[in-house]
């Protein structure tokens, strides 16, 4: 990924909170020289140092995490337009964004009790929020039967927040201000990384 040094983000709370909040990432991975991704949820332990994810058995794709040497894990948090006609002074159309690239040695995860406690974490994350939230009961176990579980050592985080720094203080203002009021749901979520 290509980052000028004044959109590259190294704060490591930054960077978990945006996979915190957007935890569906692209898993990337290369069999044969052709790339392969697939949109997954993961489980981001930083203080571990690895990504947790599963996929289902009939994807093809967990038959290269046996022999991968590095995936890339893409989470991709808000993102939107900009407008040149914002700025005070001259400019171009752009995009203001922020997205994390993770590489890492991916491993299959064997025992059922770790594919089960994967499994309960993510369910219980997601699902604390419902009112009535999903419970699998019985059929838990032929769940598992149905998935591959994985972890992935992370090796590599790279974080890309480009949020108009190139810009002067009174740009990155109107623009924080243009996109705040917008209406737009990820216009708001950029504006309040800027102001972060």
């Amino acid at each position: 990924m290509y980052i000028p040094e004044h959109f590259e983000e190294k704060d490591p709370e930054r960077i978990g909170a945006l996979i915190e909040d957007h935890p569906f990432g692209m898993l990337v991975t290369v069999q044969d020289g052709l790339p392969c991704v697939n949109h997954l949820p993961f489980l981001f332990e930083a203080q571990a140092g690895r990504l947790l994810g599963h996929m289902a058995r009939a994807n093809p794709q967990w038959t290269h995490l046996a022999d991968a040497k590095e995936v890339l894990v893409v989470f991709q948090g808000p993102n939107a337009y900009v407008s040149p006609s914002w700025y005070a002074s001259a400019g171009v159309p752009t995009w203001n964004y922020a997205v994390v690239h993770l590489r890492g040695k991916p491993s299959l995860i064997e025992d059922e009790s770790r594919i089960e406690s994967l499994i309960e974490r993510l369910t219980l994350k997601h699902e604390s929020k419902m009112k009535n939230p999903w419970d699998a009961g019985d059929r838990r176990s032929k769940l598992f039967n149905k998935i591959v579980g994985f972890e992935i050592e992370v090796t590599e985080i790279r974080g890309k927040f480009k949020l108009s720094q190139n810009r002067p203080h009174e740009d990155r203002c109107r623009v924080a201000q243009e996109l705040a009021g917008s209406g737009g749901f990820m216009d708001a979520e950029v504006a309040r990384l800027m102001a972060d």
